[in-house]
């Protein structure tokens, strides 16, 4: 009998839903499978990822239930602990784009003994030392500081009173941009691959699934072992900034065909990352670099 790992964060917004669907039913829904459960402690991404890969074993499915952050951590543990193991997604977040990338938005979705595709996600190093996977999109620059207002105890507050709508979100977003964009320079000067970028940029961003904050639409490039899409942006500009998110949402999240950035900064810079909603800050940062993986995911796609 195969086991199935159920991957949930009990302090999430989005916990009863989880409990309530899944968790309070978890023996008549797998009643086929070895249970076990690992849940998100409050130990920061690095240390759950590691924690999280001690556990898995060979011929494991890994069932993440939760947002992207749930999500990400499940699969940056699977790649760390190099068992071989299958990932499946249910959504309980805000954006949910690694469940939109798959197909797999409701649990009729999801058929865990179906075979499992391929996914080839991101790396990212800084300064040539490994950061994490990106299944998704990474962003750099305003972007990538934007997030950390979802960190706020006022929204998370707000948000787990029952207020679930990702346009809360998108609220907020609008708010902090209007106040922010002009504060401050948010990437210093810098190149990719040698070649000058737009002047004042202030975002670089690759995508590699079908969405990028939910709304902002991508690809299959996820399926490809080799090729992403990037782009640097000047989204400090109003006008640039509608422009691409009216063509992210209609057509496609603008970008050029790539396989591995080297971003490289004039002088030690400070940087924010972010990889699906999971930023850090960099000090003294010469050089961050985004390429495919070799290594590459099983994932348990819609039916």
């Amino acid at each position: 009998m195969s086991r199935l790992v159920l991957v949930y964060n009990p302090n999430s917004t989005n916990y009863k839903r989880v409990k309530k669907d899944v968790l309070d039913q978890k023996t008549e829904l797998f009643k086929d499978y070895n249970l076990a459960d690992y849940t998100i402690k409050k130990i920061g991404f690095e240390n759950n990822v590691k924690s999280l890969a001690k556990v898995l074993k060979n011929g494991d499915i890994v069932l993440s239930l939760g947002g992207d952050a749930t999500a990400a951590i499940t699969a940056n543990a699977i790649l760390e602990s190099e068992k071989d193991a299958r990932l499946a997604v249910l959504p309980y977040g805000n954006f949910n784009d690694l469940a939109r990338t798959l197909g797999t938005m409701k649990f009729k979705d999801i058929n865990l003994n179906s075979k499992p595709t391929k996914l080839y996600p991101l790396e990212i190093y800084v300064d040539n030392n490994f950061w994490r996977y990106a299944t998704c999109y990474v962003t750099i620059g305003m972007t990538a500081e934007a997030v950390e207002l979802f960190d706020a105890p006022k929204f998370r507050k707000y948000m787990q009173k029952g207020h679930k709508s990702s346009w809360r979100s998108y609220l907020e977003l609008a708010k902090w941009y209007f106040k922010n964009r002009h504060k401050k320079i948010f990437l210093p000067e810098f190149t990719i691959n040698g070649q000058k970028t737009v002047k004042k940029a202030s975002d670089y961003a690759a995508v590699s699934g079908k969405s990028m904050c939910r709304v902002m639409k991508g690809g299959e490039d996820f399926k490809r072992p080799k090729i992403f899409r990037s782009k640097a942006l000047k989204t400090i500009s109003f006008p640039r900034l509608f422009v691409l998110m009216v063509r992210s949402i209609l057509f496609r999240t603008p970008g050029d065909e790539t396989t591995g950035d080297k971003l490289e900064f004039k002088g030690e810079a400070t940087v924010e990352l972010q990889a699906e909603g999971e930023y850090q800050i960099f000090k003294d940062t010469r050089t961050i670099e985004v390429r495919k993986s070799k290594k590459c995911l099983k994932v348990i796609t819609k039916n």
